[in-house]
């Protein structure tokens, strides 16, 4: 069985080396993880290795919703809106500490991509077809409901809104909280471990893959009866490790998103609007900050190293100038930012906005499965359909049964509460605990409803306390290191708290500290020190415009 923590590192690896798995997943976003899920939960022997860190491609830089893709209408996905709509419930129930329901506003104007009798269609479609539970059906709004609802929207030709839920969440602690559910449930999983090539048997079947441990520079072999591609916006290289990439291939979408403090953006009520060009764009409200995003444009550099240009900004500022008049926002208010790309399969003669969500499956002829495109809500649906081929296929040839997919009501790390409705009760009872331990009311509610079930241990972590870092980051990092894999100080900030895109100010008081704790913790010399010094750095300058 693997770890969690960091500090168990070397142990992971000599697991990876010396253990022959079923299965062996390449990617760490949210679709490699809910396959490990699946896989382990039905019995199978499961690996995990991912070239970064857990979400640190797609998974950790969309919209932060899962939800029932009301858009897909526009395209008559029918079978898409009602399939994304189920699983949104699901999702909810096995993690409600990193999912929120929050009510949309989408208003209409004259002249706008929707009327007042298409958004009412649309959205009771909609309810039918994600089976939208009763409390949570959309309603229609008159002129000044709406705005009495959001005072910011545009009055000019404003003849009304539908309102309808969607489900706010926090991607990247979604990706872990699942790949830690693996973890607990027997998986074998690693960050910073690059898969290079495969190893084949004499009959050119897959039976493993070589890799290099990335923080080390060490390199072994993982033996696997299977092998699955989930490499998100890398899927087409994993492929090309394997020979001919022959037939259907990616086509990245970027996507930009930009963070304002309320005081600036005071907006209230989540939106989503039309834009000049016909495009629809979510205006957010969280914690203290609005977000607005996203663009979508085709994207031909290297993932890892996207930037938002200044097109983006512009992009976004001129939507919200349009949607949000009164709103007197400039470039210099934006306070963090996050750019990332969303893996498409191909469609000739589509603009991004057109290109299907839809996932796909094919399997090479030696044995390598690959998934591609797909959307975070499905993510749980998409590992079932893979982990069914693949359980049939170690069944039929090496006669290793598995049980069927339990994952439709397994919470997932920290969800395990007894359903979302005991949410609220665990935030208050856990919060109160906190204040007592020192920590502030705002504080202790965010940690309680960060991390659910697990709150217990990161409070041991606060009882610790430190001489420089408040009490409450202090817990974070040592639980995050110790039960999250956090290797890289951007581990910690951009994906376990979310600090970097939405406490900004907060990274920036503390890096030096953090920095040095960590340094302490794994004795680091001072090169690698240097190294992940100048890697934060660099995130927090992505980030940001005037750091």
């Amino acid at each position: 069985m693997g770890s969690a923590s960091s500090l168990k590192r070397a142990e992971n690896i000599q697991q990876l080396q010396n253990q022959e798995f079923d299965l062996v997943v390449i990617g760490g976003g949210i679709t490699g993880s809910g396959i490990a899920l699946d896989a382990t939960t039905r019995g199978l022997k499961v690996a995990l290795v991912e070239m970064q860190d857990f979400a640190s491609g797609t998974s950790s830089r969309s919209t932060k919703l899962v939800h029932g893709g009301l858009r897909y209408l526009k395209q008559f996905e029918i079978k898409e809106v009602a399939d994304l709509g189920k699983e949104r419930a699901i999702v909810y129930e096995n993690g409600p500490h990193v999912t929120t329901p929050v009510w949309m506003l989408l208003p209409f104007h004259k002249g706008g991509t929707f009327g007042k009798f298409t958004t009412s269609i649309g959205l009771r479609l909609y309810d039918f077809l994600a089976g939208v539970k009763k409390a949570e059906r959309r309603s229609m709004l008159n002129v000044s409901e709406t705005i009495q609802k959001e005072p910011l929207v545009k009055k000019e030709g404003l003849l009304g809104s539908g309102i309808y839920v969607e489900y706010r969440t926090d991607d990247a602690r979604l990706t872990i909280e699942v790949a830690k559910a693996a973890i607990e449930y027997g998986a074998v999983m690693l960050n910073y471990v690059k898969a290079t090539s495969f190893v084949y048997s004499n009959n050119h079947q897959l039976v493993g893959v070589e890799a290099t441990d990335e923080v080390t520079g060490e390199k072994f072999k993982i033996k696997a009866k299977k092998v699955v591609n989930a490499a998100g916006p890398w899927v087409d290289k994993v492929r090309g490790f394997d020979g001919n990439q022959n037939g259907k291939h990616l086509i990245l979408s970027k996507g930009v998103h930009i963070v304002f403090d309320e005081a600036k953006f005071p907006l209230h009520q989540a939106v989503y609007f039309d834009t000049p060009d016909g495009r629809m764009v979510f205006a957010i409200p969280r914690n203290g900050k609005t977000y607005v995003g996203t663009t979508d444009t085709f994207y031909n550099g290297d993932p890892k190293i996207m930037k938002v240009a200044q097109s983006d900004r512009d992009y976004l500022m001129n939507a919200i100038h349009y949607m949000f008049p009164d709103v007197n926002v400039t470039d210099a208010d934006i306070e963090s930012s996050w750019a990332g790309v969303r893996p498409l399969i191909h469609e000739e003669g589509k603009n991004p906005s057109e290109i299907s969500r839809k996932d796909e499956v094919w399997e090479s002829a030696s044995g390598l499965v690959t998934i591609a495109g797909g959307k975070l809500t499905g993510y749980r649906k998409m590992a079932e359909t893979v982990v069914d081929q693949i359980a049939r296929e170690l069944q039929e040839k090496f006669h290793i049964k598995s049980s069927p997919c339990v994952t439709k009501n397994l919470p997932i790390s920290g969800g395990n509460i007894g359903g979302a409705k005991n949410l609220e009760k665990l935030i208050e009872l856990k919060s109160l605990e906190a204040q007592k331990l020192g920590l502030s009311q705002e504080e202790a509610t965010k940690l309680a409803h960060h991390y659910g079930a697990n709150i217990d241990q990161v409070l041991e972590y606060v009882k610790e306390g430190h001489k420089v870092l408040p009490k409450g980051i202090y817990a974070q990092l040592r639980y995050g290191i110790e039960h999250e894999l956090v290797v890289h100080p951007v581990d910690f900030l951009v994906r376990r708290t979310g600090n970097m895109f939405f406490n900004i100010a907060s990274v920036i008081e503390y890096k030096d500290s953090i920095i040095k704790e960590m340094a302490t913790i794994f004795n680091w010399n001072k090169d690698v020190y240097k190294k992940y010094e100048h890697e934060l750095l660099e995130e927090i300058r992505k980030a940001t415009i005037a750091y």
